[in-house]
């Protein structure tokens, strides 16, 4: 399991990297997700590592 916190705002990003942060459950900053990790989830992860930051549960 992991904790994703957004801590950067989605303004001025990518259609994708929205809608990245949307399909994550992340709908603003300090909002947080706890999830199960997975190959297609590490991928969206990655791909917005610069609005997020990462904890293990």
């Amino acid at each position: 399991m992991i904790r994703i916190t957004q801590v950067k705002s989605s303004i001025g990003q990518t259609k994708k990297q929205k809608e990245t942060l949307k399909s994550l459950g992340l709908r603003g900053i300090r909002k947080s997700v706890e999830i199960e990790l997975n190959p297609q989830l590490k991928g969206m992860v990655d791909k917005i590592s610069h609005l997020v930051t990462i904890e293990e549960i």
